[in-house]
């Protein structure tokens, strides 16, 4: 039987004994309305068939500094209590060492109410509030009082659902953002996603409003940028290390480091546009 007339077929079989739309059936046989029967070819639709299993306790038993380099390209999947899902590319973090790094929350191994999340096992979410009124999500790492800042996020699915959860956050009229101004910043991301205080101590690999799934792009070394973070000019030597990484070119990073990206241009590490 010709392969037109063999589809036509099982369109009809399938039709005739399930309640699936025809556009159901046409999911089901891998076609498109009008015959094509070449696979999706969009690499985040890819994505989402392959990658679906959720990120595990071992990806983020990891050390603090690992666990952030590796957070990039990985994949942040946020579900409304409405059943939408809100899909984001991790492209830019920060890594707070604990104990000895002047700059954490948990520095000399303090534990507070606030902060036990960063002491709690890797995978789960730290949430805290500042300016007493945005919020930044991080996730704990290996090490005691260790976590990872989320910086930004490139935005994948979802966007008309982020800018109306940006919307609400925003006071007076506002023009409509660009989808690179969704999430570049970890309370934009925040408010994007409607990641609250709420989220605070939630387990990544358990959660059922929150997860993550490995990305299909992940960057190679030369694609990783290493340098300072941001908003700790008061930490001595700390506010010099180079504890903030991100994807270079993403136009989604919230602050590109111009300067660090030109050194390590002019030691071959790669090439400077």
């Amino acid at each position: 039987m010709p392969r037109k007339r063999k589809l036509l077929a099982q369109l009809s079989a399938l039709q005739s004994s399930s309640s699936f739309s025809p556009f159901d059936v046409l999911e089901n046989l891998n076609i498109t309305p009008d015959g094509d029967s070449a696979p999706k070819s969009s690499k985040y639709f890819a994505t989402e068939k392959t990658n679906s299993s959720r990120l595990e306790a071992d990806f983020f038993n990891q050390p603090c500094v690992n666990l952030a380099r590796s957070f990039l390209g990985q994949i942040l999947v946020r579900k409304l209590p409405d059943g939408r899902e809100l899909w984001g590319r991790i492209v830019e973090t920060e890594a707070y060492l604990g104990g000895e790094d002047e700059a954490s929350h948990s520095k000399g191994g303090k534990q507070t109410q606030r902060n036990a999340a960063m002491f709690m096992k890797p995978g789960t979410l730290y949430v805290y509030q500042i300016y007493g009124i945005y919020f930044c999500v991080n996730v704990s790492s290996q090490g005691e009082g260790a976590a990872v800042l989320l910086r930004s996020l490139e935005p994948l699915q979802g966007l008309e659902a982020m800018r109306e959860l940006r919307s609400t956050s925003r006071k007076g009229p506002t023009k409509p953002l660009k989808d690179w101004q969704l999430c570049n910043g970890p309370s934009k991301l925040c408010q994007a996603l409607g990641i609250n205080k709420a989220f605070d101590q939630r387990d990544l690999t358990q959660d059922a409003a929150i997860w993550m799934i490995p990305g299909h792009d992940l960057p190679g070394e030369q694609d990783v940028v290493a340098t300072t973070r941001i908003g700790i000019g008061n930490r001595g030597e700390w506010a010099q290390k180079p504890l903030r990484f991100y994807i270079r070119g993403n136009k989604f990073v919230s602050v590109v480091d111009k300067k660090t990206e030109r050194e390590l241009a002019a030691r071959g590490q790669f090439s400077c546009s």
